[in-house]
């Protein structure tokens, strides 16, 4: 089912989460450690990230560089495969233009057609270590919107190989990523939307946030998108504060600000357990608060462990 069949066909708030595939050497058990907890609040979708390759390079004894790219966990494609024919449930894989050609992408995306997953998120993906600006693949897409624009041609039997015989289309249904506190490329947000409305019209279908713990600036920036001329269901992420260190880290990582009473809380704690505990309970605050906004589906960042989203699903679902 295409999640906005499911948000359309629910009549409630939906509950969905995100992971992380694991560390080179962990097998798919610690992908299900993560979602067994999850199962019983019945996630209308499970979304499967994809961590791009790292590249290193080695000095050589003639003083030339060897570059060396360095895979540290394993592919989208076959977690979700696992994730899907083990649970029965929706899940999206994440596609990303870094590290892509448009032949890898079309490959990925034949496999995804292959295995009956048609929900996908589509995302431009990080900078490599140590790059200041995002440098595509040769072949490759620089923005979300030239990626959104392939996964419509597969949609409509366009591939790569003109000369393909009796080409069968594919049926992809595409979301975007959502920034409330605008991207940090962005100038400012009104230009940031100008840009997501351009993927909406292009083909993408809903838009999942950014985390965000002012749920302000979501109700404004949905506001902002509906004045744009932007309707499809826009889902609100979420990811409660588990570290101390997260006050800075997540800020610094995401481009995200932290509410002073939120800041105010967390630095009360002796440790992490008690920054823990402060994260779940505003985290079911945000929760009812979006629910009774309206939210179609509230879609969690687990970052590999997911106790703490169970207890807040289990006050709020």
């Amino acid at each position: 089912m295409r999640v906005v069949e499911a948000i359309e066909k629910a009549n409630k708030t939906l509950f969905t989460f995100e992971i992380l595939p694991p560390e080179k050497g962990y097998d798919i058990h610690s992908i299900y450690r993560t979602i067994d907890p999850l199962i019983e609040f019945e996630p209308a979708f499970i979304d499967v990230t994809y961590h791009r390759e790292e590249i290193k390079y080695k000095e050589l004894p003639n003083g030339l560089l060897e570059k060396k790219i360095i895979r540290k966990r394993p592919g989208t494609v076959g977690i979700s495969a696992a994730i899907k024919f083990k649970y029965k449930v929706n899940v999206v894989p994440h596609i990303i233009c870094g590290g892509f050609s448009r032949e890898d992408t079309e490959n990925g995306l034949i496999d995804l057609h292959f295995l009956g997953i048609s929900n996908l998120l589509a995302v431009r993906g990080d900078n490599l270590p140590g790059e200041k600006v995002f440098r595509p693949e040769k072949g490759g897409h620089h923005y979300t919107l030239d990626l959104i624009r392939q996964i419509r041609d597969l949609n409509n039997g366009i591939y790569l190989e003109e000369e393909l015989q009796n080409p069968a289309p594919t049926n992809f249904a595409a979301g975007v990523a959502g920034y409330p506190e605008k991207h940090i490329e962005a100038p400012n947000i009104k230009t940031d939307i100008k840009y997501l409305k351009k993927k909406i019209k292009a083909g993408a279908e809903y838009i999942v946030t950014q985390m965000f713990f002012d749920n302000a600036k979501y109700f404004e920036f949905v506001k902002m998108c509906n004045e744009a001329g932007i309707h499809v269901p826009i889902i609100p992420g979420l990811k409660p504060i588990s570290t101390k260190s997260q006050l800075t880290s997540l800020p610094r990582t995401f481009n995200i600000s932290i509410p002073e009473e939120l800041q105010r809380e967390v630095e009360k704690c002796k440790d992490n357990k008690q920054a823990r505990q402060v994260g779940v309970e505003w985290g079911i605050q945000q929760s009812r608060e979006l629910i009774k906004f309206g939210a179609p589906v509230i879609h969690y960042f687990t970052m590999g462990r997911s106790d703490n989203i169970r207890a807040i699903a289990r006050k709020v679902f």
